[in-house]
């Protein structure tokens, strides 16, 4: 064959490849709301910049009538692109083809695009919408699976790794996405569960649909285990292009710097916290005060909302937020709120993003719920995170700050590189009415108007111990600061620690109470 005859059979081919399971199979795949996998891809990077890789791939399965069927791809489309001129790996399942079903072949397409990812040091995404393991291949479809899954964990902390939800994610396939850093979803399009409605069914006999059971708000907003949540795919691939434009491409980088912007939040920071101390606040407003541009990327909106993590710019620079939510029950720690912090906290650390942690709350969540669920190990998790993580950590003490959560919120204690306290902060061991009532009990009974010296005790203890200059003068706090000191005392802190460098206890990793 002449040149030219080969490369029209070239591309013949290729046209047949990209048609993946059929028009019939694209149609009914835009009839459930749903954009095919190469349509997914084109939509989320930049305009031309999508090569594919092994297009011809094909399994070779030959029992149960597989020798003759024709799997386009083999079901999973891989490649390379860039997002916002950053280079990425991606792969994306198709459902067209044979319900994007995951055998050897398609798993080893996927491990070879990670194994890129992880050797080239760029982002790899990988889209998930699949019926599963490919019966007809028994074992070997496992195989594919527990080779995802290990390089999943090779590659943690060495480059960032996003996983979207785009149609079913079932059974083994589930626990990709759950060693992934960031898990994307879609209203009325992901869903993910290990064991089906019709298993629940036979086994328990309870009827539960499939959004009930695994759809995107239940993972959003009960479960946790999807960081973002969207009500459209385009919704969601624009999510994904802002997270990817606030982190860096691998664990060798910082993010990229920007050109730095004044915040255009409005109200002034020291009007945000009411002057009554039970009165609740949105501390995202603290952070829209701080932000370049008031701009902020909250992470796990839905999910534990007592406390608020995030990517914001502060003069350029990527930071991480942690900060308690004083609208959602007081800001305390719990079981969850713990989790979701220390499992940030390890990938802000790993990622060289520097922390910055604001804290108003009462200390973690009473109650034999929480005590029965383990709030003990739990809690610990964050404890750990702080005290593991070398990036430069700047706590803000905006109000209230007691017991043992005054030290988890990334205190001195924990090896906070600059701790600073508004001048109504209140950090003490318990709030002052609790502690009033315990130190001064009998004084108050044998008072003749008991309530009035109690809030004279309560007022007393405020005065000696619930207040930022005793921590001060011990030296656990830097500096007691004006609100509106805040962000320029934070880059200046910021600026400082670009050099920081902390040596740790060699060891082959650490115990961390999982």
């Amino acid at each position: 064959m002449t040149l030219k005859k080969n490369i029209l059979a070239l591309r013949q081919k290729k046209a047949i490849v990209q048609k993946g399971g059929g028009d019939k199979a694209i149609e009914k795949q835009a009839a459930m709301g749903k954009l095919t996998a190469r349509e997914r891809i084109l939509a989320l990077l930049d305009a031309d910049s999508f090569h594919e890789y092994d297009m011809f791939v094909e399994h070779e399965e030959r029992n149960f009538g597989m020798d003759s069927k024709e799997l386009p791809g083999d079901g999973v489309i891989t490649g390379t692109g860039t997002i916002k001129g950053a280079p990425i790996c991606i792969y994306a399942q198709d459902f067209t083809v044979m319900g994007g079903s995951l055998g050897l072949k398609h798993a080893r397409k996927i491990t070879k695009i990670m194994d890129h990812a992880l050797k080239m040091k760029v982002p790899c995404i990988g889209i998930n919408d699949s019926g599963g393991a490919r019966i007809q291949e028994g074992i070997g479809a496992l195989a594919g699976y527990g080779e995802i899954f290990y390089r999943n964990t090779m590659a943690s902390g060495v480059i960032p790794q996003i996983s979207v939800i785009l149609g079913p994610c079932a059974g083994g396939a589930v626990y990709s996405p759950a060693l992934t850093d960031f898990v994307f979803v879609v209203e009325n399009i992901s869903k993910m569960f290990i064991t089906g409605p019709n298993v629940i069914e036979t086994v328990l006999g309870e009827k539960i649909s499939q959004e009930d059971l695994g759809g995107a708000r239940v993972h959003a907003e009960i479960t946790g285990n999807a960081h973002f949540y969207a009500l459209s795919e385009i919704e969601c691939l624009n999510q994904i292009k802002e997270l990817v434009s606030l982190i860096p491409h691998s664990n060798q980088q910082k993010a990229e710097r920007i050109e730095p912007r004044k915040p255009k939040f409005r109200k002034k920071i020291e009007n945000i916290i009411p002057s009554d101390p039970k009165q609740p606040y949105d501390v995202r407003e603290v952070i829209f005060a701080l932000t370049d541009e008031s701009k902020f990327l909250e992470v796990q909106e839905l999910w534990a909302p007592n406390i608020v993590i995030g990517f914001g710019r502060m003069d350029g620079e990527t930071i991480g937020f942690v900060a308690n939510q004083p609208m959602y029950l007081a800001g305390v720690l719990d079981c969850d709120a713990s989790d979701k912090a220390a499992r940030f906290i390890r990938f802000c650390d790993a990622f060289n993003i520097p922390i910055l942690t604001l804290e108003d709350m009462p200390g973690y969540l009473p109650g034999v719920d929480q005590e029965h669920a383990g709030v003990i190990r739990h809690g610990a998790k964050m404890l750990y995170a702080y005290s593991e993580a070398t990036v430069p950590k700047i706590t803000v003490i905006l109000r209230k700050a007691y017991g043992g959560g005054y030290i988890a919120m990334n205190s001195r204690h924990l090896g906070a590189d600059f701790m600073f306290a508004w001048p109504g902060a209140e950090i003490a061991v318990m709030g002052p009415e609790g502690a009033a009532n315990i130190i001064f009990r009998k004084e108050i009974m044998e008072a003749e108007d008991e309530e009035a010296m109690r809030q004279q005790k309560v007022q007393e203890y405020i005065e000696k111990f619930a207040n930022p200059y005793v921590a001060a003068s011990k030296g656990y706090i830097d500096a007691v600061i004006e609100p509106e000191e805040t962000r320029e005392l934070v880059l200046h802190a910021l600026e400082v620690s670009k050099n920081k460098d902390d040596h740790r206890p060699y060891k082959k990793h650490g115990v961390p109470p999982f």
